[in-house]
């Protein structure tokens, strides 16, 4: 065992031993979820905070996520290197973004120790840079050729393609590059947009506007709560509007730790997205959440959380605490909820509108959640009502191994929905039991 591994034993031990403590203090908090959560009083963890990942494990033959009842899940694609994210061109092809978050320097003890737990999880290693392009010649629901589309990139994320531009989210910066309908490849050299800070959340996640004018895109905050001072988090935090015709940007929306998936809701034009809370203060505090975006809001980071809820831990500013808004909807402590699609009335049987959210599962809880895929439904253009499940099954009943952990969620070209799997290393097909 090399030092990382050992590192990382030793850790699991001394977190094994502060889950035990922590459980003695009291029962578990009730799940934070839904529009008017019960979001339980922060325990600060201080220097030694909750650390529990379960050690990657992939699937074995045979073996996939639980389907919903009145679904079926099947493996649209296998032996992929981290897929992330999924975008789908117009002639159906399916594109997958290979990407891993990269080792940065290590600060601290812990901070050593974070990354060997996070490698033993397969969150942290080399990047393949790739984007990958999937093609299912038969319609049978599995692809059956497989070609590098892009390759190079750096840590490439969101993909949108509007007209003869095709844009790529890379973790320093958006870059347009010329596209052909129908291309297998794309090999032009391409032009920056705007630049990013790299490192830290370091996803970018990209939303063409209704019109196709603005171009959307989440940067994370570098670090948990500002820790490092608030210089290194300017420009972070936040989601951009660029002008694609003007060549401009700036920032839509603030006070967002890691906003990673963005969404339509089509009956209202409203931008939603999900968005990754702070660490350290309980296994419910503060929840991920579900929100609306509006022009301008600010939603508290790093100053407070789930509207006003101040977090002692950072040196505070008490107007930009007055404005924080409060977001729409829980989606449990540290679910790490990252993607997010519109489903639209019947994409799958029994579900009505709403929006599939990939949760890629915690670290900073003493019993672990998300690893799964759930819907929240919608009704008047708001959450209406309790979370349904559509993919579990990827964690084992012990929490001691995941079997993978969903990403990206996109609608596929023949109506089905994709679940990228960046453990698993598959692109996952939901569709209803009697579809094809």
């Amino acid at each position: 065992m090399n030092l990382s591994g050992i590192v990382a034993r030793i850790v699991a031990l001394i977190g094994a031993a502060a889950l035990l403590w922590r459980r003695l203090q009291g029962a578990a908090p009730e799940p934070a979820w839904g529009r008017a959560p019960v979001v339980p009083v922060a325990k600060p963890q201080g220097t030694i905070p909750t650390l529990k990942m379960p050690t990657a494990r992939g699937w074995t033959d045979g073996q996939k996520p639980v389907a919903a009842p009145g679904l079926k899940v099947n493996a649209f694609a296998t032996g992929l290197e981290h897929p992330r994210w999924i975008h789908v061109l117009p002639n159906g092809d399916v594109l997958v973004a290979e990407s891993t978050q990269v080792q940065g320097p290590v600060r601290s003890v812990f901070g050593y120790a974070m990354q060997a737990t996070m490698r033993r999880a397969d969150a942290l290693g080399v990047s393949a840079n790739r984007i990958t392009l999937l093609r299912d010649t038969d319609s049978d629901g599995i692809a059956e050729r497989r070609e590098t589309f892009m390759e190079g990139l750096n840590q490439p994320f969101g993909m949108a393609l509007l007209g003869d531009t095709f844009y790529v989210g890379n973790t320093d910066s958006v870059v347009a590059f010329p596209y052909a309908a129908g291309a297998d490849r794309i090999a032009a050299p391409g032009r920056k947009l705007i630049e990013f800070k790299p490192a830290g959340h370091w996803t970018r996640s990209l939303l063409p506007s209704p019109d196709g004018e603005r171009l959307y895109a989440g940067v994370g905050s570098l670090t948990n709560i500002a820790e490092s001072g608030m210089e290194v988090e300017e420009g972070r935090a936040a989601i951009y509007e660029l002008d694609l015709a003007r060549g401009t940007s700036r920032i839509f929306a603030s006070g967002l730790r890691n906003a990673v998936g963005l969404a339509w809701e089509p009956q209202t034009g409203v931008l939603w997205t999900v968005v990754n809370e702070r660490d350290g203060l309980g296994d419910e505090t503060p929840p991920d959440y579900l929100t609306s975006v509006r022009d301008g809001g600010f939603y508290g980071w790093p100053y407070c959380y789930w509207g006003q809820t101040v977090d002692d831990r950072v040196p505070q500013d008490p107007t930009a605490v007055a404005r924080a808004i409060t977001p729409d909807y829980a989606l449990g402590g540290h679910t790490a909820s990252l993607g997010l699609c519109w489903l639209p009335a019947g994409t799958l049987p029994g579900f009505p509108d709403g929006m599939a959210i990939g949760q890629h599962g915690s670290w900073n809880r003493s019993t672990l959640s998300g690893y799964k895929v759930v819907f929240v439904p919608f009704a008047n253009g708001r959450p209406a009502g309790p979370p349904r499940d559509i993919l579990t099954g990827f964690l084992a009943p012990d929490e001691r191994e995941s079997y993978g952990r969903p990403v990206g969620v996109t609608l596929g070209p023949d109506g089905s929905v994709l679940v990228a799997d960046d453990v698993g290393d598959v692109i996952w097909r939901v569709t209803g039991e009697r579809q094809g």
